[in-house]
């Protein structure tokens, strides 16, 4: 039996379920893993990231030759006040399935990371395409710590034992599945409902949003590439605006839309500036699919539906 079946760790999640349906659909042997099951979805084993006897069995029971490494507590606004248990799941974790990837001898591991590991930016300079991999990184929170952590574990493993670890950076991710505070729902619903919504900040405030189908497609081009050159690329969805001017958007959507958004920060984000993703666009070949708009739509129809 050749090892060609993909791990997808955090298989539940928003991003590791997607990525486990795409592999799937496509006819691609693929096993997903959580420590938890969600009613309705496509089925995962029960593994612990911190059981690596559990890990082994099932990578040798599964002929597994390659994983995407989604499994992590997923977000700066989620398990605020246990950051042990963030560095746990997140950095623990990630060594376990670095060794896995090691001492199996995998063809690649691909990491889920976040532009969070970022933290606040400075202003790039004028001629650029806006902030590079290789910007010096100044994360803001123990998840956005535990991020640059992984990176820097993945980035020590290909140097010191030739493994094939790549680390792919997506910013903040919308779209079916996401249970997680998301803005881009808060204001579909309320367009949707009729209702009046508050968002308390971000008149002024940008993120970078990428549609979960384009964040499972930048990573299984990391996972397929014949190389990945860097250690780390950055994928976005090519927008940047503010909330305030997402806000704008779903009003020219819905026009009857009642939504505000007050001005101010974040308190839970950092003031990010436009991410260059040209390496990715490069070395990997993607490109989103969706706009901002095409993707609020989407998100729309499958929100109306569930």
């Amino acid at each position: 039996m050749s090892n060609d079946t993909t791990l997808i760790t955090g298989a539940s999640g928003l991003i590791g379920q997607a990525v486990l349906a795409r592999l799937l659909k496509e006819g691609r042997k693929a096993v997903g893993i959580d420590l938890r099951l969600k009613p309705g979805q496509l089925p995962v084993q029960i593994v612990d990231l911190g059981d690596i006897h559990q890990l082994h069995a099932l990578a040798e029971r599964e002929a597994v030759g390659s994983i995407i490494h989604c499994g992590a507590v997923s977000g700066p606004m989620v398990m605020v006040d246990n950051p042990y248990g963030i560095i746990q799941t997140n950095v623990v974790g990630t060594a376990n399935m670095l060794e896995l990837a090691r001492l199996r001898r995998m063809r690649r591991l691909v990491f889920c990371s976040s532009t969070s590991a970022y933290g606040p930016t400075e202003p790039p300079a004028s001629d650029s395409k806006g902030i590079p991999e290789k910007a010096l990184l100044a994360p803001d929170s123990v998840y956005a710590s535990t991020k640059v952590a992984c990176e820097a574990l993945l980035a020590g493993y290909r140097q010191q034992h030739g493994l094939d670890a790549v680390s792919v950076r997506l910013c903040w991710v919308y779209g079916p599945g996401r249970t997680t505070e998301c803005v881009i729902r808060t204001m579909i619903e309320s367009a949707l409902s009729g209702k009046k919504a508050l968002i308390p900040y971000g008149a002024d405030f940008p993120r970078q949003f990428i549609y979960v189908d384009d964040a499972v497609e930048a990573l299984l081009r990391a996972r397929d590439a014949s190389t990945c050159p860097q250690p780390v690329y950055t994928a976005t969805g090519g927008s940047f605006l503010t909330i305030g001017e997402v806000r704008d958007l779903v009003v020219e959507i819905w026009p009857k839309a009642q939504i505000e958004v007050a001005p101010g920060a974040d308190p839970h984000d950092s003031y990010q500036h436009r991410f260059d993703s040209t390496a990715i666009a490069r070395d990997l070949g993607f490109e989103p699919r969706m706009t901002l708009e095409q993707g609020i739509k989407a998100y729309a129809t499958w929100l109306s539906c569930h």
